[in-house]
């Protein structure tokens, strides 16, 4: 028994030599960890932490700006939503003033090269400048054009003209329908995640101007596809003031060197394909022009043909005898047409042919005269002309025959 109390002693001090032992491991690590804790904090005193702020995306901004497209053949549409028709494309840098935004769309100026449709029957020329249309009625309806969409099919109001305001021509017309420039308050519409404004200072857009300049061929040779439209709508000025020209005088050659040129212009866009258009318009008005001329020398061939048959009858008439007093000149002939007794019988007179002219019958003062000598022969009738229904030929009232052999 002493020697398991002895045992049971000294198990109880080894464990409790294994507490202490413990107790001064931990008493240590704590020392250790107090050591690095406190040269953190001298190292974060003397140099204090730096914030890194997270880039934020750029803001679209909610009034009017200015932006540039960010990529290549972005849609110009006639609405906010890709449910609407296409009015045209924008490239990478290309720039466009944005008055508005809504729901991920920006309302922009129509750039150069949109268009607009307004119908011809409420719009009336100015015969001073017929690149002006002066509109005739009230709430008349502008549609954004499309080069995708026909007139009568481009159902995008953009705005509401009234009588008297006016509206630039473009030059074409097409359903009954003016092309014209878009005019003040018409609107289009960009995707906002193809653009980006263009900013000078924080939050300030810079100003730009985005409509061309325009300029006339001769001034120069036009870069922009904005001066190159411009180009183009004045050389359609020319084609119609030579449609204007009588057809003998109408002359195509120049503009047709500068329309061609133009078409072959891989920078020129919607000027190339307009240009395109126009040469083809051009064809058919040369065609018209020489189908005009030859109608014209025919017509004078036909003038030179008729002035010969006119000739040759007043020939014609000028071999026939003078009749003189007699009524009608012919061969005499007996008539058994008509029952007559010896003081009234009737004779027909006779052409070269062997056809009947008229008849004849003797007047009271003829009454008697005996024409049997005379038959077969060529004669001269005296007397008056009267109409005979029955045969619908001419009935001679005869006062005298004369031998004419």
């Amino acid at each position: 028994m002493y020697a398991r109390m002895n045992h049971f002693e000294q198990s109880l001090r080894i464990a409790s030599y294994h507490r202490w032992f413990l107790v001064l491991c931990v008493a240590g690590m704590l020392s250790l960890s107090g050591m690095v804790w406190a040269q953190t904090d001298v190292n974060m005193a003397a140099q204090p932490p730096v914030t890194v702020a997270a880039p934020k995306p750029p803001e679209t901004p909610t009034g009017s700006y200015v932006a540039e497209a960010i990529g290549d053949d972005v849609f110009i549409r006639s609405g906010p939503g890709t449910n609407y028709y296409q009015c045209g494309k924008l490239y990478k840098s290309d720039r466009i003033q944005a008055v508005s935004t809504q729901q991920g769309w920006a309302c922009i100026l129509p750039p150069p090269g949109c268009f607009s449709w307004v119908p011809m029957q409420y719009v009336s020329i100015n015969l001073d400048n017929p690149t002006m249309g002066i509109i005739t009625g009230d709430n008349v309806r502008i549609y954004a054009g499309s080069d995708f969409v026909e007139p009568m099919h481009s159902t995008s109001e953009q705005v509401k003209l009234f009588r008297g305001d006016t509206v630039k021509l473009l030059g074409e017309e097409k359903d009954d329908y003016y092309k014209i420039a878009p005019p003040q308050g018409a609107y289009l519409w960009v995707s906002t995640q193809f653009i980006q404004p263009v900013q000078t200072a924080p939050g300030r857009a810079a100003p730009v101007q985005i409509e061309g300049t325009p300029q006339t061929p001769g001034q120069g040779q036009p870069g922009t596809e904005s001066e190159l439209l411009d180009a183009y709508y004045a050389m359609v000025k020319q084609v119609k003031a030579e449609r204007a020209k009588p057809m003998s005088e109408q002359n195509y050659a120049g503009l047709k060197e500068k329309l061609e040129e133009m078409a072959k212009n891989q920078a020129a866009g919607k000027a190339a394909r307009y240009a395109e258009f126009t040469l083809k318009q051009i064809e058919r008005f040369e065609l018209v022009c020489t189908i005009g001329k030859e109608i014209e020398l025919q017509n004078k061939e036909r003038a030179n043909v008729n002035a010969k048959i006119d000739e040759a009858r007043q020939a014609r008439l000028a071999q026939i005898e003078d009749l003189g007093r007699f009524a009608v000149i012919g061969k005499l002939a007996g008539s058994s047409l008509y029952p007559s007794s010896d003081q009234t019988k009737r004779y027909r007179i006779l052409d070269e042919s062997g056809k009947t002219i008229c008849y004849i019958a003797p007047a009271a003062a003829a009454m008697g005269l005996d024409l049997s000598t005379l038959i077969g022969k060529k004669v001269g009738i005296v007397g008056e002309i009267q109409p005979h229904e029955p045969t619908a030929r001419a009935f001679i009232k005869y006062t005298q025959v004369l031998p004419l052999e």
